[in-house]
């Protein structure tokens, strides 16, 4: 292996060093009967990620974490492989797979580079993982190679008006004025950060998603931005749910390789 781009062992250090913290949400996640998405809790009835019979699917998830996503597609009756950046992610993953009986193939790896064949896969999922912290010029090819024709791509994180409305400090919180472009905001770069400084993140304008998209030979199915609940409270990495009310937080792309 040679040696990482910069942003992936920046956040391979980050995510190994901060992986305590996200124990126990692992823990909650994986004794959900129900998936439920992103910052705001979104159930899987409202906002459908996921099919509902995976039995006989072979699936991969793109920055698994503590892999709960993957156990809910195993439990679908999914084959289900989850790479990550960081070892110590992995580490509660296989524990927390091993607790609940679930067999998963986990890779410590970079989404960008899957040490798996093409056309392995007929589903990919992203909650965050890849679908921030990797670079969308490197992993939507990445996820496509790995696809089979006619085989799905599903991904969630933030939207852009979150990065267009954070602060250049990176204090916090998100406010309600334009504080940043939107163009050319591929690469954001929060290790200065003045509130939760962080590692290096990723976003793309609309129509540079939907460019990349076709470009790499995936069509669009499906966007969704996701609005808070009318009961949600409190604040979500900076953004308040009054916020995220009035603005949408997060996306849901779903494409389709062609």
């Amino acid at each position: 292996m040679g040696e990482l781009p910069e942003h992936v062992a920046v956040n391979r250090e980050y995510w190994d060093a901060m992986a305590h913290e996200w124990v126990a949400a692992g823990e909650r996640s994986w004794q959900e009967v129900e998936p439920s998405w992103g910052q705001w809790g979104i159930p899987e009835s409202e906002t459908p990620l996921l099919p509902d019979d995976m039995t006989g699917m072979r699936a991969i998830e793109l920055g698994c974490g503590t892999a709960y996503v993957s156990g809910w597609m195993a439990r679908r009756g999914a084959a289900v492989t989850g790479i990550d950046n960081s070892a110590e992610q992995l580490r509660t993953a296989r524990r927390l797979a091993d607790q609940h009986g679930v067999a998963l193939d986990l890779i410590h790896g970079n989404a960008e580079s899957v040490p798996r064949a093409d056309e392995s896969f007929d589903f990919a999922i992203s909650e965050y993982g890849a679908a921030i912290w990797a670079d969308p010029y490197r992993w939507i090819p990445e996820a496509h190679r790995l696809l089979r024709p006619g085989g799905t791509l599903v991904f969630l994180g933030n939207h852009a008006f979150v990065s267009v409305c954070s602060p250049l400090d990176g204090s916090f919180p998100i406010t309600r004025r334009l504080e940043r472009p939107y163009f050319g905001s591929h690469r954001l770069d929060w290790r200065d950060a003045v509130d939760d400084p962080g590692g290096i993140e990723f976003t793309l304008t609309h129509s540079a998603w939907i460019k990349l998209f076709r470009a790499t030979g995936f069509e669009v199915v499906d966007l969704v931005e996701i609005q808070a609940p009318a009961d949600a409270t409190g604040v979500r990495s900076g953004i308040s749910a009054e916020w995220a009310r009035d603005f949408p937080s997060e996306h849901v792309w779903t494409v389709r390789k062609r």
